[in-house]
């Protein structure tokens, strides 16, 4: 396996490389399924497969940087570019209705860019954070169905 790696350019260390982004991939998919399995269960439009890629998605573009020995400016970078980048895409589950003053979709768009953090965190290897952000937005999104709190 080292020989055909190096033959093709590409590092090889033994299988810790390997186990380490796969170990965070893996986490950023199991807590960006929780958050989504929540939404996804309450009929909302971004569901358990949105969260998932959009969690993983965030822990990718975060590995690869750090993988690759970027400095701190480049992740702060791109740091900055998946927090705005998801607001697009939050965006684009926010709808006014026509016929009235209410807006639905704020609380979909704050779940995905919420899953891009958890992603990210699980990206850079902050398990605690990732787990703790979890959590904690599965309270918030369970104060939701308090009467009178939800948005």
């Amino acid at each position: 396996m080292q020989q055909w790696m190096e033959a093709l350019g590409l590092h090889y260390d033994g299988g810790e490389h390997l186990i380490r982004v796969s170990v965070r991939l893996a986490l950023a998919v199991v807590l960006s399924a929780i958050v989504g399995f929540e939404r996804q269960r309450r009929g909302r439009a971004a569901g358990m497969r949105t969260h998932m890629l959009v969690g993983t998605g965030a822990a990718l573009f975060t590995l690869i940087p750090l993988e690759a020995g970027a400095s701190v400016n480049t992740i702060s970078e791109i740091v900055r570019g998946i927090a705005s980048g998801i607001g697009f895409l939050g965006a684009g589950a926010i709808l006014k209705s026509t016929d009235s003053a209410q807006i639905r979709g704020l609380t979909t768009a704050a779940g995905i860019w919420m899953t891009a953090a958890i992603g990210l965190a699980a990206g850079a290897g902050w398990v605690v954070p990732a787990v703790l952000g979890t959590v904690l937005a599965l309270i918030i999104l369970a104060l939701s169905r308090v009467e009178g709190l939800s948005d």
